[in-house]
Formats: structure tokens, sequence, C-alpha cells
């Protein structure tokens, strides 16, 4: 009888606290800067309620979820030599597929490198105004036999979106080095990407 009696008082007093506990400590995120309440707080009585938040996307990124157009999303690219030594305008250096994540990051698979020779990099991107984006790109380079690494390639991007979302184009650089910092080479020209959508078609890619 004793054990359930002090079980019976310790549930009332659990009950009791939950009925007086204020609203405010329900609220995700809600933590005060300070445990001091102001001489005006009182406490607010009654059922805690579940408060609706909003995803917010990374300063200085676009939010895919806003309507507005976006570069998220998965691209054909096309690099093309534009003022690069010894190599004629209009030559097509690299093409390949990006994705552009919404945290700010970038992959691109490389079609114009054997996988072996290392065909994938990766990338981060900061909008610096409306439609408008840098890309900031690094991957590492192999020789054509996939047995000796030559060093790191640096790849920079400024892009324009078109109006619609579809497409952009813009600039780029390429610098090759090798592992004691040496530049090795130096390609320069236009870029354009092509949205890749569920609905796209396969001839729309060549």
């Amino acid at each position: 009888m004793k054990n359930k009696r002090i079980l019976s008082i310790a549930a009332s007093i659990f009950v009791l606290a939950l009925s007086v506990m204020p609203n405010a400590v329900a609220q995700c995120g809600g933590l005060r800067s300070s445990l001091v309440h102001p001489s005006n707080w009182h406490p607010q009585y009654g059922q805690a309620r579940l408060l609706r938040m909003a995803l917010v996307a990374p300063a200085g990124q676009d939010d895919p979820d806003s309507g507005s157009q976006t570069i998220v999303g998965f691209w054909h690219v096309k690099f093309v030599s534009e003022g690069s030594q010894g190599i004629p305008d209009g030559t097509e250096v690299d093409a390949g597929y990006s994705q552009w994540h919404s945290d700010g990051t970038e992959i691109m698979n490389s079609a114009g490198r054997s996988p072996i020779t290392g065909s994938f990099c990766l990338g981060v991107w900061k909008q610096t105004r409306a439609g408008t984006y840098k890309l900031n790109h690094f991957a590492a380079a192999w020789d054509s036999t996939g047995s000796n690494l030559i060093g790191p390639a640096n790849i920079r991007e400024e892009v324009t979106l078109d109006p619609k979302g579809n497409t952009f184009a813009g600039t780029f650089t390429i610098d090759q080095y090798d592992e004691a910092g040496n530049k090795l080479a130096h390609v320069q020209g236009t870029i354009t990407g092509t949205r890749i959508a569920v609905a796209t078609k396969e001839q729309s890619i060549f």
C-alpha cells in the first residue's frame, strides 16, 4: 500500500507540472539568449502546441522551392576553347554532365576524359547576383595510363542562368598543376549548360 501511495503522489506531481509548463518551452529552436526571464515575463498556461517551421536555404544560395529560377539541378555542359594558347578557338575541350546541389556543392562526370584518367570532379558554388553564379571546382588528373598522378586541376566558372531557367552560359578557366604546385597548362573559353529534366529526350543532349 505504501508503494502504491508513493506512485500515486508522484504521478499527480508529474501531471501538475505538465499543466503549468509554459507554451514557449515547446518551441523548437526557441532557446533564449539568457536563462533570466525579464521582469514582465509571465508563464502561459495551457496545452503544448506544435509550431510550423520553414526550411531556409543557406545564405547566398538559391532556394529551389521558392518558385524562382534556380541553378540547382542536372545539366549537360560543354566547354569550348576561346583565347587558349595552342588550341584553336571553337574547339570543344570537354563536355559532360553536372549536378548543382542546393547546399552549394557540385559534381561533374566529364565525358571528355576516360574514367581511367579521372572523370569525376567536385566543386562548390555561390550566387553572386541575381541569376549569376561562380563555381570553384577541383579534379585529380592522371596520365593516360591511369597509373601516374599528374596533380590537381582547378576549374573556375562564372555563368548566368537564362530567365526561363533552362540554360546557362558563361566563361571558364582550367589550370593544371603538378603535385609540386607548378602550373603545367592553362585553358580558357566559354561554357554552356542545358538543363536535363525528367521529360528530357535523349536527342536534346547531342
